[in-house]
């Protein structure tokens, strides 16, 4: 039994491996484009952060460097901003756009948005699930050849329970996602830190990393169905 490239059950995964790579080609291509291009304000990421945060109250979020490449992130449990150099220093609009970003989850967080406290909750839990899932898999298809099939299905089947868990922490990403884009622009207008005709070019940057989340539920999702695919038979 293969479990591998070999396996024909991979093919389930191409469609979507397909989308992921474009999904990154288009993140990384939007991101090369708008960091090229400088905001009319000459407002840096680190200042449109700032700005957007004590706009709503949340000055005591401290906004931080951090190592990497569109490695910028919100802490909801440090409550910190972490801005990649690059973001923290340019002025460009992929810079505030990606700065508007986080700080939309800053404000998801403050306001108890639901959905992201939903993912916040799952995200421990759907950490180990993640690292146990596809080990049990294996084990249990590895069982299951040797003979032992109560065994090994039911190794088996905790991992697809498992990694049922994963692909739900997935789709509640979504929203959050989608949801901090969205205040992203129009807390860049309202402050005035981008000028209207630059709205479109900071939703592409936006639009872009958004496609990267929903590749992610994508290849999942495909991951579920070829398990799926393989536990059918047996």
């Amino acid at each position: 039994m293969y479990f591998g490239m070999l396996d024909p059950t991979f093919i389930i995964l191409i469609p979507a491996m397909i989308f992921a790579f474009f999904a990154q080609s288009k993140v990384q291509s939007a991101y090369k484009r708008y960091a090229g291009v400088r905001n009319r304000n000459g407002i840096t990421g680190a200042q449109a952060a700032r700005k957007i945060l004590d706009s709503n109250g949340l000055e005591q979020v401290p906004i931080e460097i951090t190592q990497g490449k569109l490695s910028d992130h919100y802490d909801p449990r440090k409550k910190v901003m972490r801005l990649s150099q690059n973001v923290y220093n340019d002025p460009s609009i992929a810079s505030v756009s990606i700065a508007a970003h986080e700080s939309g989850h800053a404000i998801q967080d403050e306001k108890g948005y639901a959905a992201l406290k939903i993912r916040n909750t799952m995200a421990p839990a759907v950490s180990v699930a993640s690292n146990l899932s596809w080990p049990l898999l294996i084990i249990g298809i590895v069982i299951t050849s040797a003979g032992y099939y109560s065994g090994g299905n039911m190794l088996f089947n905790i991992g697809i329970f498992l990694f049922v868990g994963v692909v739900i922490f997935h789709a509640v990403t979504l929203p959050v996602e989608f949801n901090a884009s969205k205040l992203a622009v129009a807390e860049l207008l309202r402050l005035e830190i981008i000028h209207e005709e630059e709205r479109t070019s900071a939703k592409k940057v936006l639009s872009a990393a958004a496609m990267t989340y929903i590749a992610a539920l994508a290849v999942a999702v495909a991951n579920l169905l070829r398990i799926l695919a393989i536990r059918g038979r047996n």
